[in-house]
């Protein structure tokens, strides 16, 4: 019976990964940097982004199935969550390095916290994950069963 459950929430989740995620439309340059040139002159002086706090899959098609994180001083937890927020499984637990300029794309390599995913069924084992943030999003990518997808997570507010 444990089993039959395990299996349905894998099943759930690897559905909401393989639809959830779709790739996203490419800018124009043009159109990109002429609107960034006409903000820079208005806009204030940038500031170094404070990246901790909760954060939720935007790129996710289904309502009731997604992952979140929570960044705080130095690590960083992602979590599936599934049945509209009853379920939530570990998939990554790690180390968090705040940046220290305005430059974007910002990108470090979280190292696993193996003691707290490693009996974690859904979690990763990868030793470590790059994860991206540009432009208010975090990004890193996830594998299951041999297919890769980009999350794309937002700060929640």
């Amino acid at each position: 019976m444990k089993k039959l459950a395990i299996i349905t929430l894998c099943a759930a989740l690897l559905i909401t990964v393989f639809t959830g995620c779709s790739p996203s439309l490419a800018n124009s340059e043009n159109g990109d940097s002429a609107k960034a040139n006409s903000t820079e002159s208005k806009s204030p002086k940038k500031q170094v982004p404070d990246l901790a706090g909760n954060w939720k899959q935007a790129n996710s098609k289904s309502d009731d199935s997604y992952q979140v994180a929570t960044i705080s001083s130095d690590t960083i937890e992602i979590y599936w969550v599934s049945d509209n927020g009853d379920t939530k499984s570990l998939y990554w637990a790690g180390s968090f390095i705040a940046p220290t300029t305005t430059n974007e794309p910002y990108t470090w390599n979280s190292k696993n916290d193996h003691n707290k995913t490693d009996s974690a069924m859904l979690a990763s084992s990868d030793d470590t994950k790059t994860i991206k943030y540009e432009n208010g999003v975090l990004s890193y990518e996830t594998s299951i069963m041999g297919t890769t997808t980009t999350i794309k997570l937002e700060k929640q507010k």
